[in-house]
């Protein structure tokens, strides 16, 4: 199956390039309310679930034992930039539960954004593991082991008790059998598995409504979405389209994923969202996911006239002159396949 065009890229009125897309949108019992292209194929959501990842965290209590506040539980979910607020709030979280940097597996890397990779070289250091974009995911996931009191070493491996707890919650969020689904190494190291569009698209819808949920997971859901609503800016950072659209309108709550994968869940109207590229851009995920913000009609005027903003982005050269726009295509949802509702 050739998945439909969904973003192009203009120059001098013509469009240069373009982006082939598959996507889901569900309700929480599974009901297809739209799609796209082929969503059985299985996808590795990749960083786009750090909010099902920590969904295990803040349920087994390891979040209120360690008595971490919102902008750390937000930093959990992040993809971050490496700016000095997300290094303070990683390193808040190890300490809070007595756990040394040393234990962190992720790896290092230099802060994705600029300036703070340039403070950084400036003070004659070298990045380090906290540094690394997936820290506070992994932040949670050695509070989590702490919590259930097993050996840290090691709870990167899909048979450690951390990443155990993890797949049992994603099974159960997304009605997915998790032993047979493909899994594969994340560039932070932990395991990803891959899933249907369509079953990554209903976990998030029950992440988002809380349907089918215990109480205690339905509350952990609930600390989680309040705490990226205040705190958006710990999910990503500066000039981060994940920071800029949830700031912007609180009710979306979106997280990008590596090789152009997407997810997203409408607290409001009980819709999750997801979505990949085909050719893995994240520039073609992120226009997408706020075209379908719009199309889906589940915000008002005033805020579909902002995500309309981040659905057709002006292209500028280095001189300021622009080039042309980045565009998803209008109507996406109305023009597809729509099932049920």
């Amino acid at each position: 199956m050739i998945n439909p065009v969904l973003v192009e890229v203009t120059r001098g009125g013509i469009v240069e390039s373009c982006h082939r897309a598959s996507y889901a949108v569900s309700k929480a019992d599974g009901e297809l309310i739209a799609s796209a292209g082929d969503i059985t194929m299985p996808v590795f959501p990749r960083s786009a679930v750090k909010a099902l990842q920590a969904l295990a965290f803040v349920e087994s209590g390891a979040a209120a034992r360690f008595g971490f506040n919102n902008a750390e539980i937000a930093l959990a979910c992040a993809s971050h930039n490496g700016e000095p607020a997300h290094i303070a709030a990683a390193r808040s979280m190890l300490a809070k539960a007595g756990i040394s940097e040393k234990s962190y597996e992720c790896g290092p890397h230099w802060p994705t954004r600029h300036e703070a990779t340039r403070d950084l070289a400036i003070l004659g250091a070298e990045p380090g593991p906290v540094h690394n974009n997936c820290s506070g995911k992994h932040a949670g996931m050695l509070a989590l082991g702490k919590h259930l009191d097993v050996d840290l070493k090691g709870y990167t491996r899909p048979d450690h008790p951390v990443q155990q707890t993890i797949a049992n919650v994603i099974a159960e969020m997304c009605d997915a059998d998790m032993t047979s689904a493909p899994c594969g190494i994340d560039g932070c190291s932990v395991p990803t598995w891959a899933l249907p569009l369509g079953a990554w698209a209903s976990g998030f819808a029950r992440f988002a409504s809380g349907q089918g949920m215990s109480d205690e997971r339905r509350a952990a859901a609930n600390r989680i979405v309040a705490a990226v609503r205040a705190h958006p800016f710990m999910v990503a950072g500066t000039d981060r389209f994940c920071t800029d659209l949830m700031t912007a309108v609180p009710g979306a709550f979106v997280k990008t994923g590596a090789e152009g994968v997407f997810c997203a869940a409408v607290p409001h109207a009980g819709l999750g969202i997801a979505l990949k590229c085909d050719d893995g851009a994240s520039r073609g995920a992120e226009t997408l996911m706020a075209r379908l913000l719009v199309d889906l009609a589940v915000f008002g005027d005033e805020d579909c006239a902002i995500l309309e903003r981040f659905a057709c982005v002006p292209v500028f050269n280095r001189a300021d002159i622009q080039t042309g726009e980045l565009r998803a295509v209008q109507g996406a949802v109305p023009s597809v396949l729509r099932e049920g509702g």
